[in-house]
């Protein structure tokens, strides 16, 4: 099993209202010179988050959620930081209701 780490908020508020295109940006170079493969993705309307496990966090996204999710939790914790405005989660997968991580709506 492997245990997966997210922020989720609005897509619009991840994608357009925050600089997270720069983070990301910044983070694959440093994987790209440090030759370390990447661990993190930003997904638009995950279906994961459609699970009863994570009900009560996708009533509280206004809007279309989005997720950058990471099998590095220290990563998650400073994007929590970073942004603020976004509610974090975990999953260890694959489990009864979460098969695909990736998968989207």
């Amino acid at each position: 099993m492997t245990t997966y780490f997210f922020v989720a908020a609005s897509e619009k508020f991840l994608t357009v209202e925050e600089p997270l295109d720069e983070i990301l940006k910044e983070r694959m170079r440093n994987y790209k010179e440090n030759n370390k493969e990447i661990d993190f993705w930003l997904l638009k309307n995950p279906s994961f988050l459609q699970t009863t496990q994570f009900s009560d966090l996708k009533a509280k996204i206004p809007s279309t959620p989005a997720v950058v999710l990471s099998t590095d939790k220290k990563f998650v914790t400073f994007l929590k930081l970073r942004l603020e405005f976004v509610a974090v989660g975990e999953f260890e997968c694959p489990n009864a209701e979460i098969i695909d991580p990736f998968k989207v709506e």
